[in-house]
């Protein structure tokens, strides 16, 4: 099974997916799903939703993490997160997928072990816990796979 974890964004949106099948999971993708800030809202929502439908298609996952927007000063990006945030999730909530929410901090102590984990404690757990060569970059990237690990974690792996 998979699971597919997304760091929301207009720009940049962040996904990771996991083979979660009893063992260890193990990242099947992982990178960064941009838009063209130079297209109107509209336009840059449908092509996200285009560039998730085809993850979905490919994958297939039985659960979508999101990181939960809380709050952020320019509120220009946070209507962006918003906006691209609820797109993912009503694409995966029509297909059936459950869709579950996690707040930054949910994240950083599933992950790092403690709410007040930076950036760079982030990644760093996330390349030992998926056992890869590197810290995942860019951060948007790393930050969809710990969401998806969080997902793991709070849920269960499933055997």
């Amino acid at each position: 099974m998979f699971v597919l974890g997304v760091d929301p964004g207009l720009s940049r949106c962040g996904y990771c997916v996991l083979r979660v099948d009893g063992g260890a999971p193990r990242p099947a993708a992982l990178g960064v799903l941009r838009t063209d800030a130079a297209l109107d809202v509209p336009r840059r929502l449908a092509e996200l939703r285009d560039d998730f439908r085809a993850l979905m298609d490919e994958f297939a996952p039985t659960a979508v993490a999101v990181e939960r927007v809380l709050f952020q000063v320019n509120v220009r990006t946070a209507m962006g997160v918003g906006q691209a945030s609820g797109v993912l999730m009503a694409e995966a909530a029509s297909r059936g997928m459950d869709v579950a929410e996690y707040s930054p901090n949910q994240v950083k102590d599933a992950v790092a072990g403690h709410g007040d984990a930076d950036k760079e404690q982030v990644q760093r757990m996330v390349q030992i816990l998926l056992d890869l060569p590197a810290p995942p970059r860019p951060p948007d990237a790393a930050d969809a796979a710990a969401v998806a690990l969080t997902h793991v974690a709070m849920c269960g792996v499933p055997r």
